[in-house]
């Protein structure tokens, strides 16, 4: 059987043995969702505990807090600890709460210290935006420069960082290191680990952003010592557009004040004290802020209940199995047309999407969004696939890849202006 025809695609999703979880999902007709990486599809379990918070809401009004299925007051610990396996914490160690970029300032507000020569926060020039942005708030906050005390570690090649190169950056001056878990173009998965390693043996203090590796890869954060972990939960999580993010501090900072203090910083015994001096919780949960936005973390309920049954060792095996495969067909079927596969090709540094790079990007993304295909556009020149192991299958790799085929050869992506939409 030819390993590039329908039916070889076929059989490999009669062998999947996650198979069964695509019917749990939302799916368009005639549409193959590939923009999981940066918006998760709705579930029906999601859907669900959505509509049994706004049941309890309905049914109990102010007594939601403390009754009915979920408590209020206790959900974000109850969703930490189900998230705890997909990052490998122990379970106090992980809060769902507030957004990526609030979680980062809390945390850089909370760990970046700037004292004697130890002033400088270490990060990376390919990070998304936000993360910048939120670094360059912090070291103004305490009076710094971040034309100069921003350090940012360059790529070699545009598209991927050498750890070496990150761990030389390392110097005395560091302070603090914010990297990204995965690469958000390149998809690149750096070894949090050694890098771990490499920080603490400089006495720096050591944080990664998961956006687009959780859910996606597993992770070991407490055994690789790391110090502080934030993520969004609405991609590869899906729990919702907009939806409540989560963080991780090592249970070797429990006890430590919260840089930014706040109402549910406090531990929840003691809470309605209404006391003016914090007892912060001894767990995560003290970086928490203000209320829990419960509408938002509803979802993630019946998400996670999903990723408890099918694990993350076998999402991410699958996960690897669909992008080898569509590399593999982009090989066969697109090696004239100009498309350069621009992600690690190693599977062990890749994490969920492929990415591919052309000089007519945006408007080859416009027209497979005309055939029914939904890639995600990175400006200048970037296209993502990101076929997720819950919702695509095996059959929908071989048809994006086909229409592409279709759309390079007779050039349907010249109808189309090669500018970004608002938003890409």
């Amino acid at each position: 059987m030819e390993r590039d025809s329908l039916a070889y695609a076929k059989m490999l999703d009669e062998q999947d043995v996650l198979a069964e979880y695509k019917k749990e999902f939302y799916l368009k007709e005639d549409t193959i969702y590939l923009d999981g990486n940066s918006l998760g599809l709705l579930s029906k379990r999601a859907e669900a505990s959505c509509l049994q918070i706004l049941e309890s809401w309905k049914q109990l009004g102010i007594d939601g807090w403390t009754n009915g299925k979920y408590p209020w007051f206790y959900l974000s610990e109850k969703l930490g600890k189900l998230t705890a396996p997909l990052v490998g914490a122990v379970p106090d160690e992980v809060i769902v709460t507030g957004s990526t970029t609030v979680n980062l300032h809390q945390l850089a507000a909370t760990f970046y210290k700037p004292e004697g020569n130890k002033t400088k926060i270490l990060a990376d020039e390919l990070n998304f935006p936000s993360d910048i942005y939120a670094l360059q708030s912090q070291i103004k906050l305490k009076g710094l420069d971040p034309s100069t005390h921003l350090v940012k570690v360059s790529s070699r090649d545009g598209r991927t960082l050498n750890e070496d190169d990150i761990i030389a950056a390392m110097t005395e001056e560091i302070a603090l290191v914010v990297l990204p878990g995965v690469l958000y173009r390149s998809g690149q998965i750096l070894d949090m680990k050694r890098l771990t390693e490499a920080a603490h043996k400089q006495n720096i203090l050591i944080g990664f952003d998961l956006c687009h590796s959780i859910g996606a890869i597993p992770h070991s954060l407490h055994d690789w010592d790391v110090d502080f972990a934030f993520w969004c939960n609405y991609k590869y999580l899906n729990a919702g557009p907009g939806s409540v993010g989560g963080l991780f501090v090592h249970q070797n900072h429990f006890g430590k004040i919260p840089g930014l203090a706040g109402w549910f910083s406090s531990k929840k015994e003691v809470q309605f004290d209404m006391d003016h001096l914090l007892t912060p919780a001894n767990a995560a949960g003290t970086f928490q802020i203000g209320t829990p936005h419960l509408l938002s973390m509803a979802p993630l309920i019946g998400s996670l209940e999903m990723f408890a049954e099918a694990g993350i060792d076998k999402l991410r095996s699958k996960s690897i199995r669909l992008t080898n495969y569509m590399i593999e067909l982009i090989n066969i079927e697109l090696i004239d047309f100009g498309l350069t596969i621009a992600n690690p090709l190693d599977e062990s540094t890749r994490g969920g999407h492929v990415f591919l790079e052309h000089q007519e990007a945006a408007s080859i993304c416009k027209a497979l969004k005309a055939n029914g295909v939904i890639p995600d556009f990175r400006a200048p020149n970037g296209i993502r696939f990101a076929p997720v192991a819950f919702y695509n299958s095996y059959e929908d790799v071989y048809h994006a890849i086909t229409i592409l085929k279709d759309i390079m050869n007779l050039k349907k992506y010249r109808e189309f202006e090669n500018t970004r939409d608002v938003i890409a």
